[in-house]
This record gives C-alpha cells, structure tokens and sequence, in this order.
C-alpha cells in the first residue's frame, strides 16, 4: 500500500499557509482535477486527495494535530466525498461562488441563494500562563471583541421607526444573475447584487450607532478553565464564541493559543518534567538520601553510594497529568557530582589522606562499540 503524501505538498503550499493560501489552492486544483471537468483515469483519485488535504488543513484542530503527529494524528473518516457533486455546488459553498448554468458540462442551472444562512467567520488570540499553571490547570478570565445585534436597532440596521425595504435591483433576492457568452455558449453567473451588497433589502435611514450594519462592536469577558496537562502551543476551542453568523447561520468559533513561560529550573518533555542536581563527591561516593523538588513540593531521593555523574533517576507519578486521563508523567532528575574548587586546610588534609590510599595509576577506557562501529562505517 502506497504510502500517503504529505497534505501540504497536495494542495503545493507551504507549511505556513493562510486559510485564504489554503483556500485559494483547493480551488484551483478543484477545478482541473473534479471528474465533471477533467476525463483522466486518475482525475477522481486526485480530487479525493486534494479534498482530505484540504479538509484536514482548514481545520484548525486537525491541523494542529497533523503538523505535530502526521497522517496518525487525524482521522480522515467520514470526510465528505466532494467528487460525487457538482463543481458550481464545490465553488459556490466552499469559496462563495457563483453557479456555472448552460457552460458545458457543468451541472444545471440551479444556485444557492446569497440569503442563505452562513457560518460567522472564527477568531483567535493567545493567553499566557505560567508553567505551574500549565501542568495543574486554572481558571482565567478572557476579553473577546467580536460583533453583537445592534442593542439600538435590534439588528435591523435601520434607524429606530424605520424599516428596510426591498432592493428595487434584485428584489429581495439578494443577487442577480449575469450573462457572459463565450466561446464554450452562454454562461450564467450569480454575483452577489452592487445595490444591497447581498441583503435583499436597502435602507433609507441607517441606524446611529451601527451605521446600518446591524452590528456593532463589542469586547465580552468569559472565564475559561485551563485543563491540566497543556503545552505551549496547544489550542483551546470555544464553540459558537467568534464572529456571528449571517442570515442566522451559526456563530464562528473562537481559538485561544496558549504561550507557555520556561520555569527556573524544570524543563518539560512531553508528560515528562527533567531536573538538574548537583551533589558533592561524598554524597556520590558514600550514597545519601536527599531533598529533591518536584511540583508537588519536596520528595526524598535515594542516592545510592557510587553514583556516577550523568545518571538520570526516575521519581515515578511526580511529572504532568496527561490529557483528559488521571496518569501523569514521571520526573528524571539527572546527577552532576560537582567537584570543590576551593577547600579548608582539613578538607585538603582528608582528600590527599584519601588520595593516597586510592593510588595514582590511571586507568585508559576502551573505545566504545558505538565508536568502531562509527570507523567501520566512515572506513
């Protein structure tokens, strides 16, 4: 079985495409490869991966996801089969299209009106928190500004004792069908309508406040829960909290980054917390039992005599909850025996007593495998 292609090299954008980027090269590789418009043997194939590309890459959570853990982080079933469908329903529900009646074999006719309802647009921002409140959670107030109804014209748009009245140019429809003949016979377009701008309706008084939009500027406050367990750079979705929706459509989400600060001595990998020591060379030498910090406060450590420098010890459950599960991670805490660069006239006394019953013969290590191996090859 072939393996799959990287989604980004699909859609041929770069890994730090915009949603327009995004868009704009889905519909262009959308019309030349849908099966309605090109007869290859291998046309529908490529649509069908051009499409999961996209659905995946235009999603901000699978995307995330994708980037960090490839084709194993989503899952792309029961994503929508657009080879099956007209291109003009592609073009006019994805990008806001008009439809493509009478040119050639493109499907009938029939569009979907401008008044239809439409998903309000998404907003995002960031936050930051501090590298305790990333592993145990908290609670943090937000500002979103985003548009709200109009509290003066109740989302009419219109000036309070007023009333919109229907576009004389397309009579309410909201957009008007052009004409254009080309060398392939006529071909039908529905443009959103120049008079009303897709409303339906005009208005001879404006409302004050809104200008007419029906829709005014506002910035809310919502508290949000940090769950315990994120990491720089994860994302949190708050449904229906973006920008609202048209024609009564739904409202648009709202994606909040979460920039986590370093902290003063742990360091993060994953679920895992690593930590740094030093301890002298009798404690290494003679073993002790010391004081180590983790999270959750102070945890005793054994340290068992001969301890080399650079060993990494494991304090089990002493790491970062892991997602939306009760484990956690461990905590390594990796030992550097720290040689005095200065010492009392007894502790100088003690050390070359000790010395000399160590001897003076040094010992030469041998190559490690890994070295010849590494000759062998360079060889």
């Amino acid at each position: 079985m072939a393996s799959k292609r990287d989604y980004y090299e699909v859609l041929g954008v770069p890994r730090t495409a915009t949603a327009d980027e995004l868009k704009s090269a889905f519909r262009s590789l959308a019309r030349q490869y849908h099966p309605d418009v090109n007869r290859s043997h291998d046309a529908e194939e490529k649509f069908k991966e051009i499409n999961e590309a996209y659905n995946v890459l235009s999603d901000p959570d699978k995307r995330a996801a994708y980037d960090r853990f490839g084709h194993e982080g989503v899952n792309t079933q029961g994503m929508p089969d657009f080879s099956s469908m007209d291109l003009s329903d592609i073009l006019e529900g994805l990008f806001g299209m008009g439809g493509f009646g009478g040119f050639g074999g493109f499907g009938g006719s029939r569009s979907r009106s401008r008044n239809a309802p439409r998903r309000g647009q998404d907003l995002s921002s960031s936050i930051r928190l501090s590298f305790e409140e990333a592993v145990f959670g908290a609670e943090k107030e937000i500002e979103i500004t985003r548009d709200e109804k109009c509290a003066t014209c109740n989302g009419s748009g219109a000036e309070p004792g007023t009333h919109p009245t229907p576009c004389p140019t397309c009579k309410g429809q909201g957009e008007v069908r052009q004409v254009h003949q080309t060398f392939l016979g006529s071909m039908v377009q529905v443009v959103t309508c120049p008079e009303c701008q897709g409303r339906g309706e005009t208005i001879s008084t404006p409302c004050h406040t809104c200008r007419g939009r029906g829709l005014e500027r506002k910035t809310v406050k919502k508290k949000i829960t940090i769950p315990a367990g994120v990491d720089d750079g994860n994302q949190m979705r708050m449904i229906n909290e973006g920008q609202p929706g048209i024609n009564g459509g739904p409202n648009g989400n709202f994606y909040l980054e979460l920039e986590v600060m370093p902290h003063k001595f742990f360091r993060r990998r994953n679920n895992d917390i690593l930590l740094d020591i030093d301890i002298n060379i009798a404690q290494a030498a003679l073993g002790d039992e010391i004081n180590v910090p983790t999270l959750q406060g102070a945890k005793k450590l054994r340290i068992p005599a001969g301890t080399q420098p650079g060993k990494v010890f494991k304090m089990s459950g002493e790491g970062v909850p892991v997602l939306q599960r009760t484990t956690r991670g461990d905590q390594l805490v990796t030992v550097n025996v720290q040689v005095p660069t200065s010492l009392t006239d007894e502790q100088r006394a003690l050390l070359d007593q000790l010395g000399k019953t160590m001897g003076t013969e040094i010992k030469i290590q041998e190559r490690s495998f890994f070295d010849k191996l590494k000759d062998f090859l360079d060889g």
